[in-house]
């Protein structure tokens, strides 16, 4: 069952459905690599295969290169993106 609850602050809850485990496993890395990140839990997807994988992200600690897309696109004072 799903939570409705919002993730806390800057946190955001990612989830990934994939045909693999280990395709799932290359997109939490990436994420890993842009933001701090929980442990991920996976799970099976359904009875046809697959994977289901959650992690929580906090998008108020980003790494490179997350860091610099990040300041370039919160809006400026007009309320348009950086460019």
């Amino acid at each position: 069952m799903q939570s409705t609850e919002a993730p806390s602050g800057g946190n955001a809850e990612v989830r990934i459905v994939a045909a693999s485990p280990e395709v799932a496993r290359r997109v939490a890395e990436v994420l890993r690599r842009c933001f701090d990140a929980t442990e991920q839990r996976s799970y099976p997807a359904g009875a046809e295969g697959g994977t289901h994988l959650d992690l929580t992200v906090d998008t108020t600690r980003p790494a490179e290169p997350a860091r610099s897309w990040l300041e370039s696109s919160r809006p400026t004072a007009d309320g348009r993106g950086r460019r």
